[in-house]
Formats: structure tokens, C-alpha cells, sequence
């Protein structure tokens, strides 16, 4: 991803503060997961980072990532970036809560990449079709900017919309060339390395095109996989009762008796209709704000 968003980016100083900060994110949060995959091979054993050092981690790079985008990136409008937003800014200024709703997005789509890949190639197929939307997203606001009749209706500028789509679409081509191999049977495998930068980067990239919460619709497959731990956690210690046979939820149709390709390519389809239902949602709005070019 870093390759090819510096190859598209030559000469260099074409870079803007908006891309470098979604990058030097994912990069963390992949450094995070790197750490973790890192003591589970060393010490050959299967748990890795302590709870409490990952949450420490991430709290640290959104917080960082939080002050970048309101106070050291100067091509951010940072009042419109710190607003909640759904396909764009809401007018709800979260304030100083700004920092805790990044530090919940951004650690919840990396968690819940991280708990997608447990089948070869669910989480990365399902992060490309996620990122392949966030391409459409930022070029759409780099072509039709609004900001000629309201300069905070996106929290970035136009270059660096450009930016972003170049970021996300560096991600999504890595992504791509990645499931070659990571296609069933898989020859290689992501870890805690890419599911967690792979979210990291979704998260990322949801904040600074103002569509925080529709990231909850495109990314509907990973809100998906989590809300069915969430629910076996919850019954079990209530009731001492399993919702699913397995958590996450793929799990429990493999012990169903459905192959593990037929789990993998349908959950691809419900990710493609959530991706689908979020870019239609995304250019509603556009519509329904007169369609300004």
C-alpha cells in the first residue's frame, strides 16, 4: 500500500497532511498487530499482547491520530472533523468526546477485521470491496466538492479528497494482490499484522471523509461478525446459554455443515450489499443536497 501511494504520489511534494496521517494510522495500528504476531511466534503460544497493552496501543495511536486531524493537520477544517457525520457532517460538535469516538471507531473496525479473518480470505476479500468504496467516496468529494457554497461541508479540501483516494485505493490494490494467495486453500496469511492495519485504515479513511457512521452501513459484514460475539459473550455469562454454535458468526455455518467456500463467497455477497446499500445511501445524500458539481 505504502509503495504504490508513494509511486502515485512522485514528485513527493505533491503529498498532503490528510494522506500522510490515514497512512502513518494503519501503519501503527499494523506495527500493533506485528508486535502481537511477533511474542505469539517467540514464544510459541497462541495469545500474544495482554488486553490491557492493546487497548493502551490503541488508545495511543487514535489519540494521536485525533490531534493530527483537529490540531496538526492544516488542510483539515478541524471544527467540520471533529463533527459527528453519517454521509457528511451532522453540526453535532463532539468536542473534546472527539477523541474518545475516534479512539471507539477506530478500534472497533480493527477488531472487528481482526475477528472476520478466521477463514482464508473473508476479512481481506471483504476489505477490498470496503475500501474499493472509500475510492469512490473521497474521489466523488474530490470531483464534486460542495465547499464553493459551504467550506465545511467536508472536513478536508479537495486535494487532499485526491489524496485519499489515492490512499484508499493503494490499500485496496495491495489487498487485491494479497488474496491471490490468501484465496482457500491460503498460502500466506495476514495475522494480527494486516487485519489490524486493514482496519486501522478503514477507520481512518471513515473520520476524514466525514462518514463516520456510515462506515457502520459499508462495513455492515465486520458490525456483522462482532454484534455475534458481543451476543455469545453476553448470553453465556447471563444464561450459560450459546446463541451460535461458534463465535464470530462463520464459524457457527461452517458447524452447520456449509463448506468453507461457500461460507467465504457468501459472506463476500452480504459485504457487497452492504457496500452496495452504503455508496447508495452516500449519493443519496449527494442528491437530496442539490448535486453541486
Amino acid at each position: 500500500m505504502v509503495a504504490g501511494y508513494l509511486a502515485a504520489r512522485i514528485p513527493f511534494d505533491r503529498f498532503t497532511a490528510a494522506g500522510l496521517t490515514v497512512v502513518a494510522a494503519t501503519l501503527a495500528f499494523g506495527l500493533l498487530g506485528f508486535v502481537d504476531d511477533y511474542i505469539k511466534v517467540r514464544r510459541q503460544r497462541s495469545l500474544g499482547l495482554g488486553k490491557a497493552a492493546k487497548f493502551l496501543g490503541q488508545a495511543g495511536i487514535a489519540i494521536l491520530f485525533g490531534l493530527a486531524a483537529v490540531g496538526l493537520v492544516d488542510d483539515l477544517h478541524a471544527d467540520a472533523i471533529s463533527e459527528l457525520s453519517f454521509a457528511r457532517g451532522l453540526g453535532l460538535e463532539l468536542g473534546l468526546f472527539f477523541f474518545a469516538f475516534a479512539f471507539l471507531l477506530l478500534s472497533a473496525t480493527a477488531n472487528a477485521v481482526n475477528l472476520t479473518d478466521g477463514l482464508d480470505g473473508l476479512a481481506s476479500g471483504s476489505s477490498a470491496m470496503v475500501l474499493a468504496a472509500y475510492v469512490i467516496v473521497s474521489f466523488w468529494q474530490f470531483r464534486h466538492s460542495c465547499q464553493v457554497v459551504d467550506p465545511a461541508c467536508y472536513p478536508i479540501q479537495v486535494q487532499s479528497a485526491q489524496d485519499l483516494a489515492i490512499v484508499a485505493s493503494g490499500g485496496m490494490g495491495a489487498v487485491a494482490g494479497f488474496l491471490w494467495w490468501n484465496a482457500a486453500p491460503a498460502r500466506i496469511f495476514m495475522g494480527d499484522t494486516g487485519s489490524l492495519a486493514l482496519g486501522g485504515l478503514v477507520g481512518a479513511l471513515a473520520i476524514m471523509t466525514s462518514t463516520q457512521l456510515l462506515l457502520v452501513v459499508l462495513g455492515g459484514l465486520f458490525v456483522l461478525e462482532t454484534a455475534s460475539v458481543i451476543v455469545q459473550v453476553f448470553t453465556f455469562r447471563l444464561f450459560r446459554r450459546r446463541v451460535f454454535r461458534m463465535a464470530p458468526i462463520h464459524h457457527h455455518f461452517e458447524l452447520m455443515g456449509w463448506p468453507e467456500f461457500t461460507v467465504i463467497v457468501r459472506f463476500w455477497v452480504l459485504c457487497g450489499l452492504a457496500v452496495a446499500t452504503g455508496l447508495g445511501i452516500f449519493y443519496a445524500d449527494f442528491l437530496a443536497r442539490g448535486g453541486i458539481d
